[in-house]
């Protein structure tokens, strides 16, 4: 069995071209990401996974970032639309109950939606703290405040998620809610970690994937953002929280780093993370990255299969019809 790449990569647009047929098959990553570049309709996505599957390795992934309110990449009228995550969460401040299954529902409708437009991962929930002064790039993306209702919401969504058959990631670790400025243009700097940012992904470090953020901690390394930063993934991430399972880089291509391609995701790895992700679909980026990366090591592989496993553990039958009339009543 070939043991693939330790990345998973971005495509460029709504079809596989021959040059990334080609590549994905000559360096085999884990899995392909899709974007909004990449999904025109339902039809079209059908036809561009298959082509995607037929390339990957066998059991590669295919991943989707579909968190709810701004950021789904599968829109209606094709599929569902979601809430934020900021309004479940007021929800759950007015009606704990209430908001507990609304996030459940909303879980469980975003994974059956993804595993039937044929992904087994979905880069949600998000579990980092909104902070009114801090950059709005989280703002209605997360629950709230307060640690404690970040954790069972997120737990919910998860769950949901993991009901439907797909693999959640939570984001991002070690806590992107206090930066003042937005990862994907520039670096964020923070003095220290926070025991509250910190707290949601403590209380979720069952949770099969978890994903790193782009930001400089001063106190805990002042030199690397945490996703490259061995004194952070491994001393506060694997140590101080406990997390055991599968870590991967938030998008490589985003501009707080620096660098070519290939040396931030060879740098991502070394640092700690199982898989580096490049989000791009930049040909030339895509392939330096595949270039520079490791084939997945013994305990990535263990976690990949304990994260299949607690798919497994977790799935169940789901009506859609009646989980769709269930949330609509909620939202009124």
């Amino acid at each position: 069995m070939t043991i693939p790449l330790a990345a998973i990569v971005g495509l460029s647009g709504p079809e596989l071209t021959p040059a990334e047929a080609d590549l994905l098959r000559a360096h085999a990553p884990l899995g392909v990401i899709l974007f909004r570049r990449n999904i025109v309709s339902s039809a079209q996505l059908g036809r561009l996974v298959a082509a995607v599957r037929a390339v990957l390795p066998e059991n590669g992934l295919l991943m989707v970032d579909q968190e709810g309110g701004r950021v789904a990449r599968l829109r209606p009228p094709q599929w569902l639309a979601h809430p934020p995550a900021a309004w479940i969460g007021r929800l759950h401040e007015r009606d704990p109950a209430t908001g507990v299954r609304a996030a459940w529902l909303t879980g469980a409708l975003i994974g059956a939606d993804c595993l039937k437009a044929g992904f087994d991962v979905v880069a949600a929930p998000v579990l980092d703290r909104h902070v009114p002064w801090a950059h709005d790039v989280i703002g209605d993306r997360a629950f709230g405040s307060d640690p404690r209702a970040i954790a069972i919401l997120g737990r919910a969504i998860a769950c949901g998620l993991l009901a439907a058959g797909v693999q959640p990631v939570a984001k991002h670790v070690p806590g992107h809610g206090r930066a003042v400025s937005d990862s994907h243009v520039a670096m964020p700097e923070l003095d220290r970690i926070e025991p509250d940012d910190l707290e949601p992904f403590r209380l979720l470090a069952w949770l099969p994937w978890m994903m790193t953020a782009h930001i400089r901690f001063r106190e805990e390394d002042p030199h690397n953002a945490a996703t490259l930063s061995r004194a952070i993934l491994q001393g506060v991430v694997r140590q101080r929280l406990g997390f055991d399972n599968l870590l991967m880089s938030d998008d490589l291509a985003m501009q707080a780093l620096s660098g070519p391609a290939g040396a931030r995701a060879a740098a991502a790895l070394e640092a700690g993370c199982d898989i580096a992700l490049h989000c791009s679909g930049v040909f030339e980026e895509t392939a330096d990255v595949l270039d520079r990366v490791r084939p997945l090591d013994a305990p990535a592989l263990h976690r990949l299969a304990a994260a299949r496993a607690t798919v497994a553990q977790h799935r169940r039958p789901l009506d859609m019809r009646v989980l769709v009339a269930e949330r609509e009543g909620l939202l009124c």
